[in-house]
């Protein structure tokens, strides 16, 4: 069970942070009182879309363990609370039925980010951060694009039984999709990372994860094959 008043407070922080002028990489933002829009009605309304009921993977579960390996790779990022507000955004809008949920979330976080007084150009990364996640696709100098990918795939390397836990959350989210066409489907994905040359981009994700990761990939595909 998610603790909501946590994720409150994280909330709070990663967007006072980002109100503050920007730093320079590797250095820690001061963070001044800032008197913009109560970050509050922000935090609510972003949790109970978290908390739909189409929502069996990403949910605040989800959010909380994106947030998490965050914090384990922070100082690989070059602006950390920007890459904490795209996770906040980067599943908000969700229909497991709809091809451009990363698209409409990243708009949604221009919007909101725009009125919750972040500068123009910290709303700006939020938003191209949520689009990369359509990828997970960063280039080598993006940093901060590294590290939220390698946070949101980081469930690809846990222990088998919250792997599986994963993956039948995902089927349950695509009930709608008969059992031939997810397996095909499905596989075709699971092929198509296992084919990348990396999963991870970070170096703590790289030897820490992406051996673990690879082997739950090519259980799983073997799981799904007629």
């Amino acid at each position: 069970m998610a603790d909501l008043d946590a994720l409150r407070a994280r909330w709070t922080h990663a967007l006072e942070g980002a109100r503050t002028p920007a730093h320079t990489p590797g250095s820690t933002p001061a963070r001044t009182p800032d008197g913009g829009p109560d970050p509050s009605p922000y935090a609510e309304n972003l949790l109970a879309r978290w908390q739909e009921p189409q929502r069996h993977y990403h949910t605040l579960t989800h959010l909380t363990s994106v947030l998490d390996h965050i914090d384990v790779l922070e100082k690989h990022a070059d602006d950390p609370d920007v890459v904490r507000l795209a996770a906040w955004f980067h599943d908000a809008v969700y229909l497991p039925d709809r091809s451009e949920n990363e698209e409409r979330s990243a708009r949604l976080a221009e919007r909101a980010l725009t009125e919750a007084g972040v500068p123009e150009a910290r709303t700006a990364e939020v938003a191209r951060l949520v689009r990369l996640t359509i990828t997970h696709d960063p280039a080598d100098d993006d940093r901060d694009g590294q590290v939220l990918c390698d946070a949101d795939l980081a469930i690809l390397a846990a222990p088998p039984s919250v792997y599986a836990a994963y993956t039948a959350a995902v089927r349950e989210e695509y009930h709608f999709v008969p059992n031939d066409a997810f397996r095909d489907g499905r596989s075709a994905i699971l092929r198509q990372l296992l084919d990348l040359p990396r999963l991870f981009r970070t170096p703590y994700g790289a030897a820490e994860w992406e051996a673990t990761a690879r082997c739950n990939l090519a259980a799983e595909l073997e799981l799904l094959a007629p």
